[in-house]
This record gives C-alpha cells, sequence and structure tokens, in this order.
C-alpha cells in the first residue's frame, strides 16, 4: 500500500475508486464500504485508495476532546493494508484545508489528484469549508467530472446504525465484548511502556504502564486483556484508571503479563480488551487490595 501524507507528492494518479472518511476503529460498516469499493476496483480494473484525515476532524475544531480515538493512525494504516487498499491518503485537517469549500475538494484534489472514476462515501458524509459538502452536492457535479457517487447502505445491528460513535459508548459503558462483535476484533490500545512507582512489583504483582493518550476512555476498572509484545501473545489482567487506593492523579493503564518477567521500559506493545471485570475502587489498605488482585487474575485466566 503506497501511502501519501501530503497532497503536494500525489502528481496525477491513475483512475482510481476511492473511499473517503474518517474510518475510526475501521469496524464491521467500515469493512462492508471497503470491501464494496475494492470490488468496484476490481471490476472496472482501476486502482483502490482511501483518503483520510488527522488529527480527526471533530478533535481539530474542538481542542477540549481527548479522549475520542477508538485507534491510533498506526493502527488504522494496518486495518487498511489487511483490507488490500492500493493506496492510502493521509489529509493533514488544518486550518487552510478547512477553508477549502466543497468544489474545490472535488475538483482539485478528488479529480485532480485522485483521479476519481468513483466515490465510496457514507450516506451523512459532510465535506468542505462549514461542511457545506455533501451527497447532493457529490452528485450535482458527476456529470462535469466524470465520476460515479456510491453511496453504500448502512450496516445494521440491533436495529441501529452501525457507527463509531455507538462503538464508543460501548467502551465507555465498559460493554467491551460488545464493541468488539462491532468491530469484528478485539478493542486495543497500543502504547509505549513508561516508569511508574514500581507499586505492582512491591506488592508482588509488576505491571507494564502505559499512557492513555488520545484513545477513547474505557469505563474505569479492571478487564481481561491479551498482550502482544516481542512478537509473542501473553494473557493478562489490566485495571485502567487512577489508583485511588494510592491516591493516584494521572489515568493509567497497568497491565499484569502472566508469565512475562522480562524488563520492557521503552518497549511498545498492544493491549486487546477481552472482558470487563470490574470497577475500579479504593480499598482500605495493602492487603485487601492484595486479596482482591488475586481474585481479579484468577477471574481473568477463566
Amino acid at each position: 500500500m503506497k501511502i501519501y501524507n501530503n497532497l503536494s507528492s500525489i502528481k496525477k494518479l491513475k483512475k482510481s475508486v476511492i473511499a473517503v472518511g474518517n474510518f475510526d476503529g475501521i469496524h464491521l460498516g467500515h469493512k462492508q464500504v471497503l470491501k464494496e469499493a475494492y470490488n468496484k476496483a476490481k471490476k472496472n480494473r482501476l486502482i483502490f485508495g482511501v483518503i483520510t484525515f488527522e488529527p480527526v476532524p471533530v478533535m481539530f475544531f474542538n481542542k477540549t476532546i481527548r479522549n475520542h480515538r477508538i485507534n491510533n493512525l498506526g493502527q488504522k494504516i494496518s486495518g487498511l493494508k489487511d483490507l488490500k487498499v492500493d493506496f492510502l491518503v493521509i489529509i493533514k485537517f488544518n486550518k487552510k484545508f478547512s477553508n477549502l469549500n466543497y468544489l474545490n475538494f472535488i475538483k482539485k484534489i478528488l479529480i485532480k489528484k485522485i483521479n476519481s472514476k468513483f466515490i465510496f462515501v457514507s450516506k451523512n458524509f459532510k465535506f468542505g469549508k462549514n461542511r457545506k459538502g455533501n451527497i447532493k452536492k457529490l452528485l450535482q457535479y458527476e456529470d462535469r467530472f466524470s465520476y460515479k457517487t456510491c453511496v453504500s447502505k448502512p450496516l445494521k445491528k440491533k436495529n441501529k446504525v452501525l457507527s463509531s460513535s455507538i462503538i464508543r459508548s460501548e467502551i465507555n459503558k465498559g460493554n467491551i465484548e460488545q464493541a468488539n462483535k462491532f468491530l469484528g476484533r478485539e478493542w486495543s490500545i497500543i502504547g509505549k511502556i513508561i516508569k511508574g512507582k514500581q507499586r505492582g512489583r512491591k506488592i508482588g504483582f509488576p505491571t507494564c504502564n502505559i499512557r492513555l493518550q488520545d484513545y477513547v476512555l474505557p469505563k474505569l476498572g479492571v478487564y481481561s486483556v491479551k498482550v502482544h509484545v516481542n512478537q509473542i501473545i501473553k494473557k493478562g489482567v489490566a485495571n485502567i484508571g487512577y489508583r485511588p487506593t494510592f491516591k493516584g492523579k494521572s489515568l493509567l493503564l497497568e497491565v499484569n503479563i502472566f508469565g512475562l518477567n522480562t524488563n520492557l521500559y521503552n518497549k511498545k506493545i498492544k493491549v486487546k480488551f477481552i472482558k470487563f471485570i470490574r470497577s475500579e475502587r479504593k480499598f482500605k489498605n495493602i492487603s485487601r487490595l492484595k486479596v482482591q488482585i488475586k481474585k481479579d487474575i484468577i477471574k481473568a485466566k477463566n
């Protein structure tokens, strides 16, 4: 998959089928759209590409939004590679781009740069300055620029249109199993292990500590997890929260990896969330916390 990190690096591509969107999470609904686009490209002997935006536009327009993303950019790129995408255009969403009107987005990017012949978008797709571009505008310029607009039928689950917003809500509520079903895989966080105060090691349960960054915030508490580290997969138990027993003030993901005692500081690991075990709570003393951790580990292993 060829990756273009800026529009200036694109001269003019071969005739293409393009899917445009944030694709946060690359959930089952996204996969359905991308599969349709891939099949269209294959049938018409065209190249298949995706346009996405960094940062996510809602985070650009509202600087107070932090914990929002289902996956980071690296995970998105990996997911798109798996879906046989030929090229990916990552548009830097900044003030200049946000002021580009919808007609210039069609003319200068979708046509002049991408050479789009089929444009796949969601039903509620908005684009251009002040979000004035929509499906109606795309249809209006089809004949002028010789392309076809393709609006995929939304995927429904439990009579609701499957969306990234619904998945974020399930993660927020600790319904990880449901979120995983909507994603078609385990929701995961990738991060670099930082050095903490080593309290876990001191009480007999060493943990790998990771900052949450911009990931959507799951319900605070304990989860059973699988951990990808050093090209191996291990099971474990994770706590995400503020560590109230120790009067913690910063949000942290702490992972106790079963059967692994290697020094992993500054290593990147992927933590896959399997099931919610219990909510975070404050214990009267360390002894009671240790008893509970042992129970959590038993549940996680089961």
